[in-house]
Formats: C-alpha cells, structure tokens, sequence
C-alpha cells in the first residue's frame, strides 16, 4: 500500500468498476455478429460475454496498479487473456471433456451452437487472444507478452494440466499429481496475467518477478477454493451444476486432504502471495483484497 494510504478498500466497488471497464472492452473489440462467419462471431460473444467475474483482466489491471503504472495496457491486455479464460473453457465444457451443459448460469457454448461451432470458436478465441497481445502498444515488445502468455496457455501450462486432470479422473488419489494439476491448469495462468499487466505497464523485471510468485500461490488458492465450492456451493452461485468432480472421480484438493486440510492449504498460500507483495511502489490494496476473496468465497 502507499505511504499514507489508509481509507478502507472497498473490494465489492472496484470489482463492479474494473469489469465494467473490462465488459466495455471486450464488447466493442470482439468481432461483430454481423460479420461472416456470423454464426461463429456470435458463438465467440455469446461465450465471452455471458458474465462471469472478470478476475484475470482485474488482476492484470491491479498488478499495474500496485507497480504504480498507468493501467489502459493492462486492461487491454487482461482482456486478451480473458479470450484465452474463455475457450478454456468452452473446450472444458465439450462433450469429449467434462461434458457440462452449463455455464455462468446459462446453455454452453456447445448446448446453444453445436459442439463443432463450440470447438471452432474455443480456437478462434485462443488466435484472437494472441492477435490483440500482438497489436498492443504497450511498455514491452508484443513477442514478449505472446511468449508470457504461450507458455501459460500450451502443454506445459493449461493444456498439460487439462489433460492430467482427465488421466486423473477415478484414480488413486495422488498429492504429486493433484499439485501438478492445480499449478498447470489454473495457477500457471493467473501467475502470466499478472506478469503480463505489469510487463505492458512498464513494470521493472524485479517487480514483474514479485507479482508472478504472488499469482502463482493465489492461483493455487483459487482452485482449491473452487475445489470446496463444487461440494458446498448451491447452482445459482456456481452457475453450473455442483458435486460433478465427485461424480466423475477428479483429483481434488479435498478428496485427497479433506476439507478443513483444503481450507488451511488455500490460507497458507494467501499468506504466502501477500508477503510477495511487500515493497511495490503502487497501490497493493486491490491484490491484497483479491487474494483474501479466493478463500472467502468458499468459506
């Protein structure tokens, strides 16, 4: 936090503010439905624009915030990795994945286009993603942002830990296994958002690399925390139906540990990712708040 800044932050207000700002974004750079194919360019909005919280784009706009950089860059580039967020998870949803026919309360995109469309539009958004990180003027080179990106998003990030999680299913419980998967599928990308929002503000490589530890362990926190809510959450605040890990077998958190081990485990790591935080110039309040939502909303 800032010398001197000690107003209480209001985490409900700067959420609803920044993805505001992200929704404007996303609307009017994503390709119009009027534009052929339109069925595909409507597939892409339907899914992008469905809701959901915005965290990955917030989190890249706050790291430029706690680097005291200016943040237009970091939401443009947040909303780039929100299109990347997206296709992972129309393609989770696909029949030959999780086969989920909800998502943020409403068809997936496969239940509403078709699974061939749904497919062709995870793709397209993950292309997209990469074209606007290469338009973006930003304090770094494009190649840089795309590198950061790539690495989170290919098999040794996302994809890898996609495709761990469904060897997985119905195996024996292994904690190696379940770290390997949380850290890839989930964490490895909220670490590059928050790098990627630092980079294009025109963060020092010191704080670059500060912010990165800081979201690799609130991105482990999240999906423990996202672990304990597909057993405790109701539909409406899912937005999808709940108890389906324990119904397919997934390695979770809690079915190797247990919940209350679970919750201690998400905790030890918001602890961990504040103290990476200590020494950055700007205002930390936002990544501060954030951390300490990934364990409330599941408490």
């Amino acid at each position: 936090m800032p010398r001197g800044q000690t107003e209480p932050f209001n985490l409900e207000h700067y959420l609803a503010t920044r993805r505001g700002e992200v929704d404007r974004y996303l609307r009017a750079h994503l390709p119009s439905p009027a534009r052929r194919p339109s069925v595909l360019h409507r597939a892409m909005r339907y899914s992008v624009l469905a809701g959901g919280k915005r965290l990955r784009p917030i989190l890249a706009i706050a790291a430029a915030e706690a680097c005291a950089r200016p943040t237009p860059y970091a939401l443009a580039a947040g909303a780039a990795i929100e299109l990347l967020h997206t296709y992972t998870l129309i393609h989770d949803d696909l029949p030959c994945m999780d086969d989920d026919d909800w998502r943020r309360g409403r068809p997936t995109c496969h239940v509403k286009f078709g699974e061939a469309n749904a497919l062709l539009a995870g793709d397209a958004l993950l292309t997209l993603a990469f074209e606007w990180l290469s338009d973006l003027p930003s304090a770094a080179s494009p190649a840089q942002l795309v590198r950061e990106l790539a690495r989170a998003a290919g098999s040794s990030g996302v994809v890898g830990g996609q495709v761990e999680d469904l060897l997985a299913e119905r195996s024996p419980p292994s904690p190696t296994r379940l770290r390997y998967i949380h850290l890839h599928k989930t964490a490895r990308l909220i670490e590059a958002t928050v790098r990627i929002g630092a980079l294009a503000s025109g963060a020092s490589e010191r704080q670059v690399e500060q912010l990165g530890h800081y979201g690799r362990h609130v991105g482990l926190a999240f999906q423990i925390a996202d672990d304990l809510l597909n057993i405790s959450a109701s539909r409406q605040t899912l937005g999808k139906p709940v108890g389906t890990d324990e119904v397919r077998g997934k390695l979770t958190w809690p079915r190797v540990y247990g919940r209350e081990a679970a919750k201690q485990t998400a905790e030890r790591h918001v602890r961990t990712a504040l103290r990476h935080l200590r020494g950055l110039p700007g205002d930390d309040r936002p990544l501060r708040a954030l951390a300490l939502y990934a364990i409330e909303r599941s408490r």
